[in-house]
């Protein structure tokens, strides 16, 4: 499979060692990855940003633009302890269109592209927030996969296990046809953390504690994908 191009020669080893960090904690898995080769590389892209914040909070407002980055983070700190070489697409507020000038969005994708592209990943996870004002009650977790995309399709079964066990649902991944998960060959998935149109998803999404919850949540369901 193609996820594993560069990497089976060292998967056993760090997964191993991965799954070490799981059952005993983070601060026990530095010293058994202390020795071993940085196999994989996963782009977390944070959606959203600059003068496009996304999805806006039915009470606070709160733009999903930060909701998105701030997960992105954690995410990056969850993945680096783990031997991980990460990258991210977004690194601060603002966008990668350069001048907010007409043809911006397509300018921002396409900067988002270039950096998967640039690193070959093994992953590309997409962080978003979800929108639904036509029934406010829907809320939870919902992943995105490409169509076609056997590794992915599996990336994203394992991060909505997870993701449902925040919520209590039985949500199902579900197929989507953008850009973020067309622009590569590589194994993407897109992570809807929870609906800002939803009350209770919004007041759980602005808390750290939440936030730390579903970033662990999609970083356990990765490292059960790649074991």
């Amino acid at each position: 499979m193609y996820v594993f191009r560069k990497s089976v020669l060292w998967a056993g080893a760090v997964v191993f060692a991965a799954v070490l960090a799981l059952c005993f904690g983070l601060a026990s898995y530095s010293s058994a990855r202390a020795s071993a080769p940085v196999p994989f590389t996963v782009v977390l892209d944070a959606g959203h940003g600059g003068v496009d914040p996304g999805v806006l909070g039915v009470n606070t407002g709160t733009k999903e633009s930060d909701i998105n980055l701030a997960i992105v983070k954690l995410l990056e700190e969850y993945f680096s302890e783990a031997g991980f070489r990460v990258v991210l697409t977004r690194k601060n507020e603002g966008g990668l269109y350069g001048l907010p000038t007409p043809g911006y969005k397509r300018r921002d994708m396409e900067k988002r592209r270039d950096v998967i592209l640039k690193n070959e990943p093994t992953a590309v996870i997409s962080v978003h927030q979800n929108n639904f004002v036509s029934d406010r009650t829907r809320r939870g977790g919902q992943v995105f996969f490409r169509d076609g995309d056997a590794a992915g399709t599996a990336l994203a079964h394992s991060v909505q296990d997870r993701l449902n066990g925040l919520c209590g649902k039985e949500l199902s991944p579900l197929r989507g046809d953008y850009y973020m998960l067309n622009c590569s060959a590589y194994p993407s998935v897109i992570v809807e953390c929870g609906f800002l149109s939803n009350a209770q998803d919004e007041a759980l999404l602005v808390t750290q504690e939440y936030r730390q919850k579903v970033a662990r949540a999609i970083f356990e369901g990765t490292l059960a994908w790649l074991s």
